[in-house]
């Protein structure tokens, strides 16, 4: 699924966002200010940002215009507030964001706009006149970029049988709920076996922040035990 770059300095609004992404199959990457948002960008673009628009240290549209004068604008991103006038959210989508949510944010709303998003694609950029990087505006008629990916073979190949002794208690037959949750159980005993049970160690090796994994762990009924910090 998607990399996606949650941006918000309040923890209550990244943990709820990164927990339903996450449960929607997407990698979830946090920051809570700017000066982090920027550190994610360089390591790497993100497939989409979610981006708050008031921050005490940059607000999300001046960032918006840095990204953009820096040409690092490729990617979707959407904009979030919920004490923001409409003239803010047309600047910012006069910047280059493709769209703008309001808080409180509903499911729905959520998850349908990220789904517009994620089917744009990467964004392609050019130089403006007065120096600047900004968004090309694609033709409705014409497919979006897409991610980096391997070329497709002229002709599909015929799905090989899978080894269902891979899969262990998986099957393929289960709902995909059911399996998804199946295969996490597996997937964070494994680290917590590995890692001695530290909960530290299992966070920064599956990329959770600790209050996010300890009630991932509760959903899928690990048994708790006695876990070194």
């Amino acid at each position: 699924m998607a990399r996606i770059l949650v941006v918000d300095d309040e923890v209550g609004i990244r943990e709820l966002l990164s927990e339903i992404l996450y449960d929607e199959g997407h990698t979830i990457e946090l920051a809570e200010n700017a000066a982090q948002a920027r550190a994610a960008r360089l390591r790497g673009r993100p497939d989409l940002v979610l981006l708050d628009i008031w921050m005490p240290d940059t607000d999300g549209v001046t960032l918006l215009k840095e990204w953009g004068s820096q040409g690092l604008l490729d990617m979707p991103v959407i904009m979030m507030s919920g004490h923001a006038t409409i003239d803010t959210a047309v600047e910012a989508t006069r910047i280059g964001a493709i769209d703008f949510l309001e808080k409180p944010i509903t499911l729905q709303r959520l998850l349908k706009t990220i789904s517009a998003g994620l089917a744009r694609g990467r964004l392609p950029v050019a130089k403006s006149a007065n120096g600047t990087f900004v968004p090309v505006a694609v033709p409705s008629n014409v497919a979006p970029v897409l991610p980096d990916a391997a070329p497709m073979a002229e002709t599909a190949d015929i799905a090989e049988p899978v080894d269902q002794s891979l899969l262990g208690d998986i099957t393929l037959d289960q709902p995909l709920r059911e399996a998804r949750d199946a295969f996490e159980r597996v997937y964070f005993e494994y680290h917590l076996a590995r890692e001695n049970n530290s909960m530290t160690r299992v966070s920064e090796k599956t990329g959770l922040e600790r209050t996010h994994l300890y009630r991932k762990l509760k959903q899928l009924g690990i048994e708790s035990r006695k876990r070194s910090s």
